[in-house]
């Protein structure tokens, strides 16, 4: 007989006889649950005391919201400069006036550069309709005392150092749809070149997408004690005017005016031959003074032609000079070759993991010697790390020896030391140490950084130990304009070896730049120091030319008590702050050298990373 059971009882038996066995073996908490699911199911029981999980819950549909406006950057909406400019020295006042065009309260961060060579006078912002000067702090107080008065909303502002030519101001509050006046003036003394003397304000916007300004207006005074020649602008369109031939006046107002372009004013002075000027300053009798010397004095060779020089032209192609960089650097020494005078002596070096020369030797600078120069750096090609030390090794080793002409490097690279000896202390003594260019008086290595990852510091030692320059180019600047400019400039022959002989009476001290550099013809050499003594007498400045000693002098008076050129002492003061900073930057900050220049910056209210000027409403000084 066949019994016929029914699905269901039987799966029902099954599971009571499953969880039974359970019930057995566990023991449950006071509130748990036991779950238990067909044994087909593969998932796990649910361990003891585990709540499952509900069931998914639809979320209901977001409510859109708006998007965020992002923040627009604080605008410019005029910009004043008024400027006196006396003989080599300009002195300029700039109001900039700044507006929110957002609908909260921003605080307006501005980077603003200051010319080389110029020094901060003041600083103020117009609070409640008043211009309130800043007091020079401590760097970490000014910053402290700045942001605990942003939080009590009242109105700071804050000027601080970010490098030699470039301050950072912080202003807040601007509230919605507000302007607010800031005052900016400096000092700055300008460099004649060539016969001629430039001044430049800074106006080129490097943001993309940088605004035309509403309200521009430049105005420029002109006072000379010497006739005033050649007066204008190659860069805009400017309106001039001469009362006399020492006195003229320079003007240009623009509406809606895009910042792309630095306004730039050149003019020359008719001098005498020498070309030797003399300021001091000295307020009180007994005091040491200060000083300044101008000297342009005319370089005229023996001989017709150029004094020959040798000159080894060292250029970087490791991987990354690829593309624009190495481009332009390859046409900037094509300019060099084809500028070099008939009886140089040069080659080319090409460097990357190895070091490749053109020639084996110096070779004349025929037609035929250029052409091949041409030829090989249309072959040089990127790749590679970076031998930085072999390439400065083989350069100095170009040199023939017991040779009395001018020896010149231009060291070309965009990055640091990453093949063979990358220990920059073992790169600098390979120019620095005992017998090296330190040593040479004719040996001159300059420097052009190129990009962002060079190696300043190393670069920076090369060229000092050496009485040459360093000059840095952004990787969107063009290098070859400025290679090819500084080529022409030492182009001629140099007075080297120079030397500043006081009058007799008069002792020098501290004297900025030292040691002097050289002199290239056209240009002009610019000391700052302090004296002690007075008297009448000639002044002499003493170098070689072509091998032979050369002389120039020129009567002047250092007096017991002068009150005129007031803006000497804070000229020189911060001359002698650049020089503690670089010494800082190149071999370490001592405490010695970081007081002097806190000391230097409090007296003189100079601007430095360990200073910043800070604007505060009344009540809250």
């Amino acid at each position: 007989m066949r019994e016929f059971f029914s699905p269901a009882p039987v799966e029902r038996g099954m599971k009571k006889w499953i969880f039974a066995l359970l019930l057995a073996g566990l023991r449950l908490p006071a509130a748990g649950l036991l779950l238990l699911q067909e044994p087909s199911d593969p998932s796990p029981l649910l361990p003891p005391g585990r709540v499952p999980d509900p069931p998914p819950r639809i979320a209901p549909m977001p409510r859109p919201v708006p998007p965020r406006m992002p923040l627009q950057p604080i605008e410019t909406t005029r910009l004043a400069a008024e400027v006196v400019i006396r003989d080599q020295v300009a002195t300029v006042a700039v109001e900039q006036e700044v507006h929110n065009p957002n609908g909260t309260v921003c605080e307006g961060t501005f980077l603003l550069p200051v010319p080389r060579g110029a020094h901060l006078d003041g600083f103020s912002l117009r609070i409640n309709g008043k211009p309130v000067e800043a007091e020079l702090l401590g760097a970490e107080k000014a910053r402290r005392v700045y942001e605990e008065i942003v939080r009590r909303s009242l109105d700071p502002a804050l000027l601080e150092y970010m490098g030699r030519d470039l301050i950072k101001v912080r202003i807040y509050p601007i509230d919605p749809g507000s302007t607010r006046q800031l005052s900016l003036r400096y000092t700055q003394l300008l460099a004649e070149e060539a016969g001629l003397v430039q001044w430049t304000l800074p106006l080129r916007a490097e943001a993309p997408g940088a605004r035309p300004i509403p309200s521009l207006s430049v105005h420029v005074q002109f006072e000379s004690t010497l006739p005033l020649g050649t007066l204008y602008s190659p860069s805009h369109a400017v309106t001039l005017a001469r009362r006399d031939d020492r006195h003229a006046a320079l003007s240009f107002e623009a509406s809606g005016f895009q910042p792309d372009a630095d306004l730039s004013v050149l003019f020359s002075r008719t001098r005498a031959d020498v070309g030797i000027d003399l300021l001091t300053h000295r307020p009180e009798a007994g005091e040491d003074g200060y000083f300044l010397l101008l000297a342009a004095p005319r370089l005229a060779t023996a001989s017709e032609s150029a004094t020959p020089k040798d000159v080894v032209f060292v250029l970087d192609s490791s991987g990354s000079m690829s593309g624009p960089k190495l481009e332009q650097a390859k046409r900037a020494l094509r300019f060099c070759v084809e500028n070099l005078n008939e009886r140089d002596r040069f080659d080319i070096l090409r460097f990357s993991t190895d070091v490749e020369p053109l020639f084996q030797q110096l070779r004349e600078a025929t037609p035929s010697s250029r052409e091949e120069a041409f030829r090989f750096l249309a072959r040089v090609r990127p790749t590679g790390g970076t031998a930085i030390h072999e390439a400065l090794t083989q350069a100095l080793a170009s040199r023939p020896a017991n040779s009395d002409r001018s020896f010149v490097i231009v060291f070309l690279t965009d990055g640091r030391p990453t093949v063979g000896i990358t220990d920059e202390n073992q790169i600098a003594q390979v120019v620095t140490g005992r017998g090296g260019a330190e040593r040479d008086s004719l040996t001159r290595v300059f420097c052009f950084g190129i990009g962002t990852d060079v190696n300043t510091h190393l670069l920076d030692r090369i060229t000092e130990s050496t009485r040459a320059a360093s000059a840095y180019v952004l990787a969107n600047e063009d290098i070859e304009v400025k290679v090819s400019a500084f080529f022409a400039r030492i182009k001629d022959p140099a007075l080297v070896g120079l030397e500043l002989v006081p009058p007799a009476g008069i002792r020098f001290t501290r004297l900025y730049p030292h040691p002097l550099p050289d002199l290239y013809k056209g240009q002009q050499i610019l000391v700052a120091g302090r004296y002690s003594g007075q008297g009448r007498d000639p002044i002499r400045i003493t170098g070689r030319l072509e091998g032979q000693a050369r002389e120039f002098s020129r009567e002047v008076s250092f007096p017991d008590v002068s009150t005129a050129n007031d803006f000497l002492p804070r000229l020189w003061a911060t001359r002698r702050v650049g020089h503690l900073l670089d010494e800082i930057r190149l071999r370490g900050e001592s405490q010695e050298l970081r007081d002097e220049v806190v000391a230097l910056a409090r007296q003189y209210a100079i601007v430095t990373p360990y200073t910043a000027y800070l604007v505060t409403e009344d009540e809250a000084r």
